[in-house]
């Protein structure tokens, strides 16, 4: 069985490292990576999907270090699950575990060449 997914998109926002347990060192960042399909809806237009993501230690810190919201990266990684509690409900969510980042385009270079 296999499970890996590799993606290419725009990043949604700045990507923010909090450090889970000070005894630990572990850091975790998210990120939602802007994905769009590759075919037109109904009224001709390409919509686009919101893909959330989680990044560990080295991966997260050199991924916010050199990405900022609107540059292109690609991923690899794979798709895990998990059950958030809330008060009356569980609910499901997935999100891509990341585990190679790949820079592909910088807003700030696309805005040099520009000009």
């Amino acid at each position: 069985m296999l499970n890996q997914v590799v993606l290419v998109g725009r990043l949604v926002r700045d990507i923010q490292v909090n450090q889970l347990d000070q005894s630990t060192n572990k850091k975790v960042a998210t990120l939602t990576l802007a994905v769009p399909r590759s075919f037109k809806n109904h009224e001709g237009l390409y919509d686009t999907d919101f893909i959330d993501c989680v990044l560990w230690d080295h991966v997260a810190m050199n991924t916010a270090n050199y990405c900022k919201k609107g540059d292109i990266v690609g991923i690899k990684g794979r798709i895990q699950s998990r059950i958030v509690k809330d008060e009356t409900i569980n609910k499901t969510v997935m999100q891509v575990v990341v585990e190679k980042v790949t820079f592909l385009s910088n807003k700030k270079e696309e805005e040099k060449n520009i000009d």
